[in-house]
């Protein structure tokens, strides 16, 4: 069964697998995750229309980054290389090295941010969801970075396997929530434009 698998994938390397699909849910799990972090801090420091406006320049910029990022790493010879072995194949060892170095600053700072982002949430919730006495924050923030961290360290296969089973009940989560707060919606942010234009500007 592996083996025809295999075989009909390599035959067919555009055929969307299985393995596609479970990338395709982790990837919108954090997407969402991302959005339920921060989206409403945005939208209650700029307004709804400074957000929309945003929205539709970041699209393009997001999708055709990805989409050549996504192309470059496939272009290695290595079906299973990752972006550095990519990088290397195309730019030599020594442009490799520089690149992985620019890389690192540029994902550097949205570690640190998503750090205190979930610091932040994960003390609140304990706090007053559960009613527990704070904890220290170097020993809360520095135990979620070593889980976030060994869960890398277990292997990708695994990784994908909880992060796109988590998707599910995240969705269901969230669909439940959206629906449930209709009724308490405030559209008054709405008819703002002027003061979300004005903080875009």
């Amino acid at each position: 069964m592996t083996t025809s698998t295999t075989a009909t994938t390599a035959a067919n390397p555009s055929k969307f697998t299985y393995k596609d699909f479970t990338w395709c849910l982790s990837l919108f799990g954090t997407a969402v995750g991302a959005g339920v972090l921060f989206l409403p801090i945005r939208a209650g420091a700029g307004g709804f229309w400074t957000l929309a406006i945003l929205a539709l320049i970041a699209f393009p910029m997001t999708w055709f980054a990805h989409k050549s990022l996504a192309r470059f790493v496939l272009s290695a010879k290595n079906p299973n290389a990752d972006i550095s072995e990519t990088v290397e194949e195309h730019f030599g060892k020594t442009g490799a090295n520089l690149i992985t170095f620019a890389y690192f600053f540029a994902i550097y700072p949205i570690v640190l941010i998503y750090g205190v982002g979930i610091t932040n949430t994960v003390d609140s919730f304990l706090v007053n969801q559960v009613g527990m006495e704070p904890i220290p924050r170097w020993l809360l923030s520095g135990s979620l970075i070593a889980m976030m961290t060994a869960g890398i360290l277990f292997g990708k296969e695994l990784m994908l396997k909880v992060t796109s089973a988590l998707v599910y009940p995240l969705v269901f989560i969230l669909m439940a929530l959206s629906l449930y707060l209709i009724p308490e919606w405030n559209t008054s942010m709405m008819a703002e434009s002027q003061i979300g234009v004005r903080c875009l500007l």
